[in-house]
């Protein structure tokens, strides 16, 4: 059962207004410590969907990893049990919740690789507006090195999705989407929202939201824990491609338009 946690009415409004709101302390102590347990060990054991997102040559190392929870008890604690169910009902107004994927997103010490501009829907299986992502650091993020986002720009265009470090469109057909604009050089129009974070704090966003991070300081480790979640209004969007993350086999047993009741993605706030 999910511990619960009420929201002020303005952080909600934030969330629904700019796509993305900070969330002070919305982890405890203990769900930080296993938090912090998970990710070492999907650190020590990598599924196959892990990859190394930086280049050969950085001093650091970019790991990210997808959808292991289910191998991950820790994982399974901090996503089903935490306030972050309730959490996610709240920001999405939606009466249910299920679990879409979790995400890590290790950077360690010295990696120089930055997390370009991108919005994560278009990468994925879904359509609906009732979604959240929570990015939830295990170490204290500076400014320098948290995510930025495009306050609003969960409510505009899709952008290309490319990938991050040959800039190669794999996902939607070359001119199926627009281009991405360069933001950091527009800053009257595009405003940004970033915050430093302790751990124990997260950042909720939208998937639309256009987001982006830089690489970390020297003696900088950035482990970061991304839990993904989707509302009622939630439906399969089976794409042609392999999608990031793919989910193997569920095109057999769900239809395009679909509502998406399978066992990948549990319900972990029930209706009400």
């Amino acid at each position: 059962m999910a511990r619960t946690l009420a929201l002020d009415a303005e952080v909600v409004e934030g969330y629904l207004r700019d796509g993305a709101v900070v969330l002070r302390g919305a982890l405890n102590a203990r769900e930080l410590a296993r938090l912090e347990e998970g990710i070492e060990y999907n650190l020590a054991h990598l599924s196959p969907l892990a990859l190394v997102a930086s280049e050969a040559d950085d001093p650091g190392r970019f790991v990210e990893d997808f959808c292991t929870w289910q191998d991950n008890a820790a994982y399974r604690e901090v996503l089903q049990q935490s306030a972050l169910p309730h959490v996610a009902a709240q920001l999405m107004q939606s009466r249910e919740v299920r679990l879409y994927h979790d995400h890590l997103l290790v950077k360690e010490p010295g990696t120089r690789q930055p997390t370009p501009w991108h919005q994560d829907q278009p990468y994925y299986n879904v359509s609906g507006r009732q979604n959240v992502s929570f990015w939830i650091p295990v170490d204290p993020v500076p400014l320098p090195s948290t995510l930025r986002f495009v306050a609003g720009s969960h409510e505009g265009t899709w952008y290309m999705p490319r990938t991050f470090r040959d800039q190669q469109a794999k996902w939607f057909p070359e001119g199926a989407l627009a281009e991405l604009p360069a933001i950091d050089n527009q800053p009257d129009e595009f405003r940004q929202l970033a915050w430093a974070l302790e751990p124990g704090d997260c950042v909720a966003f939208h998937m639309l939201s256009l987001h982006a991070s830089s690489g970390v300081g020297p003696a900088q480790r950035r482990r970061v824990f991304s839990a993904r979640y989707l509302g009622q209004d939630a439906r399969h969007a089976p794409r042609p491609w392999r999608t990031s993350p793919p989910f193997a086999g569920l095109a057999d047993r769900l239809g395009d338009g679909a509502p998406l009741d399978d066992p990948m993605f549990p319900l972990v706030w029930p209706g009400r």
